[in-house]
């Protein structure tokens, strides 16, 4: 089991995998940085998807390292 931190905050969330981190911490991220949330859906659809793909690559590895 990791415990990693929020890649915005100090917030912590846990998980065996990077899915079950990744979904551990979105409850936490949709209520402290709903601002964040909100201008993603304010972006074209290729836009979001290349915000989101670099999110999931960055986070992955720090989830990897830990």
């Amino acid at each position: 089991m990791k415990t990693l931190k929020c890649d915005l905050c100090k917030v912590t969330a846990k998980g065996e995998t990077f899915e079950e981190w990744m979904k551990a911490l979105m409850p936490h991220y949709m209520k402290a940085h709903a601002d964040v949330m909100k201008n993603t859906h304010k972006m074209t659809k290729k836009d979001q998807q290349k915000h989101q793909q670099k999110w999931m690559v960055e986070n992955k590895a720090r989830f990897d390292a830990a």
